[in-house]
């Protein structure tokens, strides 16, 4: 199923969640990098976020599927994003495969994202991302949050 077919089927959801009264949040897979195609244009992911919002997804959450996007991706990506969305809107998701989600999520914080993705234990993962591990470990998240000072309710 390709991104036109995801989100056909994704309108059908929104329209039973909307008479539901369902808040929804959307994610955007895959959006640095791909492990089929590689590279992920911005301007798709930011096709695809905007579609979730005007479907009526309250929050968008941009995901780094396979755990390959590095901080400066990360920062270019989302300021090219708060074009369309503001930063309230918008969550971050990361994989923690090259050990690098905690530094995304200090560039993510640095662009006024302050709704993060974790996982006890990190636990997680992708089917449709070979070789990819798991989320962002909740307890690690918490360590640097708190050690900056930033309050997390939790």
């Amino acid at each position: 199923m390709g991104i036109e077919e995801s989100l056909a089927a994704f309108r059908e959801v929104m329209a039973l969640a909307a008479a539901a009264g369902c808040r929804v949040r959307g994610y955007v897979s895959t959006s640095w990098w791909c492990p089929y195609s590689g590279r992920v244009a911005p301007e798709r992911v930011r096709s695809v976020a905007r579609a979730l919002v005007e479907m009526g997804c309250y929050e968008v959450a941009i995901s780094d599927t396979i755990g390959a996007a590095t901080p400066a991706e990360v920062i270019s990506l989302l300021e090219d994003l708060s074009r369309d969305l503001p930063a309230s809107a918008i969550a971050v998701h990361f994989h923690d495969t090259r050990g690098t989600a905690l530094a995304n999520v200090l560039a993510a914080l640095a662009c006024g994202i302050s709704t993060v993705d974790a996982s006890a234990g990190g636990l997680g993962g992708c089917p449709y991302a070979p070789g990819a591990s798991g989320n962002l470990a909740t307890e690690d998240l918490l360590y640097l949050l708190h050690g900056m000072g930033i309050a997390t309710g939790i």
